[in-house]
């Protein structure tokens, strides 16, 4: 497939493409506001000639904004637009952003070419710096063609990915070779991209920014602050973070079986999407007694469960929390960001599912930061001896937090590359 093929495909799809955001918005309604910035109409006004940053969702939204923060440090004469493609996305870059004048903010439109150039047109950035591999083979194409570099930031491919892009070489290899900066987080994911058509001096290995979080200690702080005020300083905290649909049944069944030795045990469940936060919390609800976060309801004695549903407060949580589970892991999504509970010294548990970040994965279980476990009965077992061998939790809490600092450093290494295409 080339990308004449791909984007007379992509127009015949509209159709689909239509009917997925209606399917979308009966759960959640905000997919059916500013339809129209994904096909680059109504746009809001916007100031020109300075840096568009692409981050598809929440999760990179978080990732970028260090990255974002330094850029409008180092070019306090840049506007930075940032765009996404999901309304949490969108709802987490304005909180982020709020006091910021300089930063501007849209969906980016689909990859259809005139949308594409429509929007460059409206923007007409400096550099387009995409955040890990969120690749628009259209996107890129015109940016090319108005000479604008396109640098991809903090870039993961996994080799499932990188299969599946080969599969599409006719397409992806051109893409890929009009590109400026191609930052990876490993060398293994920077020869799978020379090996799908990168040019080889774009290519350059930057690490993880992610592994450049810093903690505020007012935030560490505030938890300690909220637990003494649940008087639950003593109890036996745990988070399991970013669950995907078919994990919170297990981590549900693995709580119960916790407080049959640990009766006091509070666990904090923390579903990935929004949409999911009603029915979670009814399947919580006919288990145990259970408080909504949104809802500012105390904590008490009795409470068992406490449902993050609120946005923006992953990593307040997580700080609450003694014990972490990161999500996305049982079932066969990928897992999700291992490194902040790592970052707040937390031990760190994952389902085996860990294939978007399996670097990363494999220096913390090497360092003994990490524990695999496969169902209920193990992730109950885990918990529990944690909570019982408090000096294991301590040591697998500073292992974590070892192999962050030392692996410190990708952001400076990111911002030094784009400067050279600034």
């Amino acid at each position: 497939m080339n990308r004449t093929l791909y984007t007379l495909l992509f127009h015949l799809g509209l159709p689909l493409v239509a009917l997925r955001l209606f399917l979308r918005s009966r759960k959640a309604p905000a997919y059916a506001q500013r339809v129209g910035e994904r096909f680059a109409l109504n746009l809001p006004a916007m100031a020109k000639g300075g840096i568009w940053v692409h981050a598809v969702s929440v999760g990179e939204s978080i990732a970028a904004a260090p990255m974002i923060r330094a850029l409008l440090q180092a070019y306090p004469q840049l506007p930075i637009t940032i765009t996404c493609m999901t309304p949490t996305g969108s709802e987490r870059i304005r909180a982020m952003f709020a006091d910021e004048p300089r930063i501007q903010h849209c969906y980016l439109p689909y990859d259809l070419p005139w949308a594409a150039g429509r929007f460059l047109d409206h923007v007409q950035p400096k550099l387009a710096v995409i955040m890990e591999t969120e690749l628009w083979p259209n996107h890129i194409h015109q940016c090319a063609k108005r000479g604008i570099a396109v640098a991809l930031a903090n870039a993961r491919l996994s080799e499932r990915s990188a299969r599946g892009y080969a599969r599409f070489a006719g397409l992806t290899r051109p893409m890929l070779a009009e590109m400026s900066l191609i930052a990876v987080q490993t060398e293994t994911e920077a020869q799978r991209f020379r090996q799908l058509g990168a040019r080889p001096e774009c290519v350059q290995v930057t690490g993880s920014i992610k592994f450049d979080l810093s903690i505020d200690e007012q935030l560490l702080h505030r938890a300690r602050a909220l637990r003494e005020q649940w008087q639950a300083s003593q109890r036996p905290v745990w988070i399991a973070a970013s669950t995907h649909e078919g994990e919170d049944e297990v981590i549900l069944a693995a709580h119960r079986q916790l407080r049959e030795h640990h009766a006091d045990a509070l666990l904090i469940l923390v579903p990935r999407h929004p949409e999911r936060f009603n029915s979670v919390f009814e399947l919580c609800r006919g288990q145990f007694p259970t408080v909504r976060r949104s809802s500012a309801e105390p904590i008490n004695a009795d409470t068992a469960v406490l449902l993050g549903d609120t946005m923006g407060e992953l990593l307040f949580l997580y700080a609450l929390a003694d014990i972490a589970f990161v999500g996305g892991s049982l079932v066969a999504n990928g897992g999700h960001n291992l490194l902040e509970p790592a970052a707040l010294s937390l031990p760190v548990l994952s389902g085996p599912h860990l294939f978007n970040f399996l670097e990363i994965a494999a220096m913390l279980r090497e360092a003994g930061a990490l524990q695999e476990v496969d169902d209920a009965q193990g992730l109950a077992a885990e918990v529990r001896r944690l909570i019982e061998l408090p000096r294991d939790a301590q040591r697998m809490g500073a292992a974590g937090l070892a192999v962050m600092k030392t692996n410190q450093g990708a952001l400076k290494r990111l911002l030094d590359a784009l400067g050279r295409l600034i």
